[in-house]
């Protein structure tokens, strides 16, 4: 599956790459059409007229921001255009510090129902998030107004290539409802404890791909919520932050099933968790089939491979009702690195619904903490296991 995968996201990425090649001639420059790159004047208008004059272009064409540094306040690129259009951004574009206007919950960019996109150029959206990042929700409006950097809502055939998420005020990248879109050699960067700072959210999608990328931040480094569909991620460099989720499913009423995530030839590193699937106790139905997590090196991870089924933060949920998110087809193969902590392998099931088919081979985990050897822990599950496992999973089994 990861292999198709794959071959789709390449077909693709070349397809986009050879259509912006031969439209070399349709070419929109934000500059000219006001655009200033002098890191004070707001370029909103000008980035709007020039997609607009692009998407009602009836051959493929460019909207480009060249290198400068340039402000934009929070704007909306929307479809559906007439022609493929790539947005080539080359310089450097960055979010008011002030979100007292924005829209709540939206994005600063916000990419919507948008067929063959390409959003490229090696170019830097910095949120700026340094100037909210620890305020309270009490005393402001900082949760409801805090915006996601780039938003990706109901996009087909799209790839997103070659860009920079910097310093964003909540997650980095959101996508939803989307279908066949690939991320490829992405950066994401943010300080380690800056908070809710997720790199790639990916919820209610179909042929997610995010391939040869780096993410660094304070949140997940990849969160899959629910209804998300044959999910790819191959190649990733994750840390700091929380690692590789699905979920936490199972908040919500009417959840859709995740079905299909691989997660693949990926180092985590220096994070809090390693690879994990967490769903809420006292949940509605719901399932989550087919994830496999195989070739991962993690390097001072905390808790490198988690199933948790009793995941209840700040004690918010009634942890003596079990889950009742299915969890089945689960895999971790191929392993390895270290963890500061004992606890390295944690297979915590519902004992209303317990884990079928969990599939462990190959796990070579050290422990790097004073004393003791690395530990598991297990509760309504028995796993297949094979090769080398180190810690012995569910020797410890609660």
């Amino acid at each position: 599956m990861g292999m198709k995968l794959n071959i789709t996201a390449i077909s693709l990425l070349l397809l986009l790459t050879s259509v912006a090649e031969v439209s070399a001639d349709t070419y929109f420059d934000v500059t000219k059409y006001g655009a200033q790159a002098d890191g004070k004047t707001d370029i909103s208008q000008a980035l709007l007229k020039a997609w607009e004059a692009a998407c009602a272009s009836p051959i493929a064409s460019r909207v480009v921001i060249p290198n400068g540094i340039y402000a934009l306040g929070q704007v909306g690129i929307e479809g559906p255009c007439k022609a493929p259009i790539n947005l080539i951004v080359k310089g450097t574009v960055r979010a008011p510090v002030d979100t007292s206007r924005f829209q709540a919950q939206a994005g600063w960019v916000a990419f919507t129902n948008l067929d063959q996109f390409t959003l490229s150029g090696y170019g830097v959206f910095d949120g700026q998030g340094q100037s909210v990042w620890g305020q309270k929700c009490s005393r402001t409006k900082y949760c409801h107004q805090l915006p996601i950097n780039l938003r990706f809502d109901y996009m087909n055939n799209s790839i997103i290539k070659d860009i920079t998420s910097k310093d964003s005020k909540q997650f980095h990248i959101n996508v939803l409802g989307c279908r066949n879109i690939t991320f490829f050699q992405v950066k994401i960067s943010a300080p380690g404890d800056s908070p809710n700072t997720d790199g790639i959210h990916i919820g209610r999608s179909r042929g997610v791909n995010v391939t040869h990328s780096t993410i660094q931040t304070g949140d997940d480094c990849v969160s899959i919520g629910d209804g998300s569909e044959q999910l790819d991620i191959n190649k990733v460099e994750c840390g700091p932050g929380h690692g590789i989720s699905v979920g936490s499913l199972g908040l919500y009423a009417n959840e859709a099933p995740v079905i299909g995530i691989t997660v693949r030839n990926c180092t985590i590193s220096e994070t809090t968790n390693g690879v994990r699937v967490k769903t809420w106790p006292s949940s509605p139905h719901g399932t989550a089939t087919e994830m496999h997590f195989r070739d991962i090196v993690m390097n001072n991870v905390s808790n490198p491979i988690i199933i948790d089924q009793e995941y209840c933060p700040h004690n918010q949920c009634k942890l003596q009702v079990p889950s009742r998110v299915k969890l089945s087809n689960i895999s971790f193969k191929n392993i390895r690195g270290t963890t500061p902590t004992e606890l390295a392998v944690t297979l915590i099931c519902s004992k209303g619904a317990p884990c079928q088919q969990v599939e462990l081979g190959n796990i070579d985990l050290k422990y790097t903490g004073p004393g003791g050897i690395a530990l598991s822990q297990c509760k309504n599950v028995q796993p297949t296991l094979w090769g080398t496992q180190q810690p012995k999973t569910c020797a410890q089994a609660a």
